[in-house]
């Protein structure tokens, strides 16, 4: 059976609501940290004021006596408080805020009323504010946050409103939340036909006649289709309006060409405009096969993908998006073309990226369902767990939690499937089954079937629930799931309710499954990074993919104290790429690239966990290993030729050599299968640290875009990098701009997360500065004891 999917997907406007006008609120805001009388008495409670995003917990102090799951950082309840006026010439308009993400448990009030509640700290949602609006007057909104059971997560999830807020003004007729959405019904080379689905609302009580017009324009401006049509919304309704398009010679949207056009749709009543929104919009195909595997626009690929979770080191899950450029780029050029959102919707700019940079995307829901997981509170699988978590409210939120993930961001082109729960069946955490008594399964690592543990049959029944709600709002794209007990939940009917499955760490039954369940479709939703693991994908054309664990170091998931989370990334925290991300560059990437790793032969370590040092001891042995995607690579030292060249090695993914010591310059020159040079790597032995080297990452900052990243390196007196130098280096701002933090990726660093003191790892080091905003100049200063200082001149417009 192939599961063929074709679609053209929306992209949207600023607030991803696809209706009325959006204005960003995210400055001035007042913050109090602890539960308060905040509603009835805030002039007696001490605020602070802050700017939006905000994230509390990367604010507070790292302890031991907190848990490792949460980075050992606080939780906590927090309010917020902001006065918004609302113009007296908005009368007649409706007004709604809209949350992109609360963190959690939060209760949104304007002028005393409360709007309402959401538990999940991950979904976006809008409330209708327009009956408790004061207009010509100053408003109120005030958010109460409750992360006081701050170990319901297995990783770090941060604390209060750590996403944008917006404040939307809209004609009572608009379009619906959400309700412009956009398919393909056949696509060739020559024309797309395109579906599109218009939903408006009439919050009046009249009926209302109106013009819907649906354009799509190219990138030139030029209009590749149009439709104008009457519409008729009966008072106090909503109607749903299709139109059919056609687009003559289609430029496609893929991972290499992520073509965009603009879908303008307009609504308006007596030839005045009421409502308009400018969708971006990528038209593309999916086909999944469980033989031949998958298929973006009819060629079919291997999916090359990674898991990342949502914050970044110091600056907690208030990350801008930036930040997000500078990493998936990094993972482009490893070769990576699809990303696991692990294991929530995130933040709802990010998918705007994924889109223009051309990545594939797994959006996922849930990691529990109406059972609570293990959270490890004194290291990951260390002591006693904790239990509290996101199962509280499953069972009465997770339809609309699931509805509205899947209709905020469906109109992606991006997204290629929808996830709903990650290692639900993980074996005995929570639920169980006879068959865990089984040879088959690993009775030491599971503990054999625990009858008072909840059946794996409910696994089943909610999967098919689930999926029901995600077709309601989405046929394109199949379900799935990630199963960490495939062997446990085949004996169940939840593999049977998904599209296409997942398997987590299990490569060694893709081929018995594929002969088993010959109409399943498998790919690896969670693999480890060893060469093996890749081959069973690259090696077997019914697998189209895995997703390595991970693609980001993260917060969270941490080992013993001191230890801030997990280091499985092939980034680390600052976003700088590891040594095993070269290596999954050579087996990813065409693009010709040699790396050079290196060890005392006296370590008996695996070359990816090294770095590219050439400073050692006389009289040293050395084991230098190359990543490369060369047919052969020739070693030099010092300008001369260490032996004859070596070929590649596809059993062990790399070449190896084992020479002696000698200070100087190490070269790896890579060959094609004609001998001609196709790429190389140097590294040089460093001398003592001398300075502090910084270059941007970008200048010219505006109020939207206000981040600048600086990358600093430690270098010796001939500007060589030294790789091992771990010199504190101190920030000092001037000007018009603000320190928010510095990164260096090293997991066991428990410095304060806003202390302007930091060691290098590796010699490297990156610091955060915020713009203003206002225009102006901003002067950095970096300095370290014995070490030569340096400043850079940041501009903001």
């Amino acid at each position: 059976m192939c599961l063929l999917l074709l679609c053209l997907m929306i992209l949207p406007v600023k607030a991803q609501l696809s209706f009325g006008e959006p204005v960003k609120i995210n400055d001035n805001w007042l913050f109090h940290q602890g539960d308060c009388n905040a509603l009835k008495s805030p002039g007696l409670v001490s605020w602070r004021q802050i700017d939006l995003p905000h994230d509390w917990s990367s604010e507070g102090e790292p302890k031991s006596t907190l848990s490792s799951c949460t980075g050992y950082l606080p939780g906590g309840i927090g309010w917020y408080l902001k006065d918004l006026p609302i113009p007296a010439n908005r009368s007649n308009d409706k007004v709604y805020l809209y949350f992109e993400g609360i963190y959690n448990h939060s209760e949104v009030y304007l002028n005393g009323h409360l709007f309402g509640k959401r538990p999940n700290g991950y979904i976006s949602f809008a409330y209708d504010a327009t009956p408790f609006i004061a207009f010509g007057k100053k408003n109120t909104i005030t958010v109460r946050v409750d992360h006081s059971k701050s170990e319901d997560s297995r990783w770090y999830t941060g604390s209060g409103i750590y996403r944008n807020v917006w404040v939307i003004y809209s004609n009572p007729v608009h379009f619906s939340q959400w309700g412009v959405v956009c398919a393909t019904q056949s696509i060739n080379s020559t024309e797309a036909k395109l579906k599109i689905d218009a939903d408006i609302e009439n919050g009046t009580k009249y009926d209302s006649e109106l013009d819907l017009q649906i354009q799509i324009v190219d990138k030139d401006g030029k209009i590749s289709a149009s439709r104008t049509g009457k519409v008729a919304v009966e008072a106090n309704k909503h109607k749903n309006n299709t139109i059919e398009l056609n687009v003559s010679n289609p430029l496609i949207w893929s991972i290499d060409h992520p073509n965009l056009y603009t879908l303008h749709a307009t609504l308006s009543k007596d030839s005045k405009v009421i409502d308009q929104v400018n969708i971006p919009i990528g038209i593309r195909s999916l086909t999944f096969d469980p033989n031949k595997g998958f298929a973006l626009n009819g060629q079919w690929m291997k999916v090359k993908g990674v898991c990342i979770h949502h914050d970044a080191g110091v600056l907690g899950a208030a990350v801008p998006i930036a930040v997000w450029e500078r990493r998936l780029l990094a993972l482009k050029q490893i070769g990576c073309n699809a990303i696991r959102l692990s294991h929530n919707p995130q933040m709802p700019e990010l998918y705007d990226l994924f889109d223009r940079l051309g990545f594939l995307v797994m959006d996922e829901a849930f990691d529990e369902w109406e059972f609570a997981k293990r959270k490890w509170l004194e290291g990951w699988n260390k002591g006693k767990p904790g239990y509290e978590g996101s199962y509280e409210y499953f069972n009465e939120w997770s339809d609309r939690d699931l509805a509205d993930m899947v209709r905020r961001d469906r109109n992606h082109p991006s997204i290629f499937c929808w996830s709903i729960g990650n290692e639900i069946d993980y074996p005995n955490d929570p639920y169980s089954h006879p068959i865990l008594n089984g040879a088959t399964i690993n009775q030491p690592m599971y503990g054999g079937y625990k009858p008072n543990q909840p059946s794996a049959e409910r696994l089943g029944t909610i999967a098919k629930r689930l999926v029901s709600v995600v077709k309601q709002y989405d046929t394109t794209r199949p379900v799935t799931a990630a199963l960490a007990g495939v062997v446990m939940s085949n004996h169940t009917e939840y593999p049977g309710a998904l599209d296409i499955t997942g398997y987590n760490y299990t490569e060694k039954r893709y081929a018995e499954d594929h002969q088993k369940y010959p109409n399943r479709i498998i790919y690896g939703s969670e693999n480890g990074q060893g060469l093996n693991e890749w081959k069973s994908v690259r090696d077997n054309e019914f697998i189209f993919g895995q997703f390595l664990w991970s693609g980001i170091d993260f917060l969270g998931e941490a080992g013993a104290w001191p230890s801030r989370g997990s280091v499985t990334g092939l980034l680390d925290m600052a976003g700088f790429m590891k040594p095993k991300a070269y290596f999954r560059q050579s087996i990813w990437s065409s693009i010709p690239m040699v790396y050079i790793a290196t060890q005392n032969i006296s370590r008996k370590k695996d070359g990816r966990d090294l770095w590219p040092a050439w400073n050692f001891q006389p009289g040293d042995t050395v084991k230098v290993t190359c990543y490369t995607n060369a047919a052969k690579v020739q070693l030099v030292l010092n300008g001369k030729p260490v032996g004859n060249p070596r070929l590649y090695d596809d059993n062990t993914g790399n070449i190896t050599w084992e020479i002696p010591f000698q200070e100087g310059k190490l070269e790896a020159i890579g060959y094609d299968k004609n001998d001609q040079p196709i790429c190389r790597n140097s590294i040089e032995s460093a001398q003592a640290p001398y300075a502090i080297v910084a270059k941007l990452y970008k200048n010219n900052l505006t109020k939207d875009d206000g981040l600048s990243q600086i990358v600093l390196q430690i270098v010796d007196k001939d500007g060589i990098p030294v790789a091992l130098a771990e010199n504190e280096i101190i920030c000092r701002v001037k000007g018009n701009a603000k320190f928010l933090g510095m990164e260096a990726g090293n997991s066991r660093d428990m410095t304060s997360y806003k202390s302007n003191k930091r060691k290098t790892l590796h010699g490297r080091l990156l610091c955060y500065i915020q713009g203003a905003n206002k225009k102006g100049t901003a002067t950095v200063q970096f300095s370290s004891p014995g070490l030569k200082s340096t400043s850079v001149e940041i501009q903001i417009k």
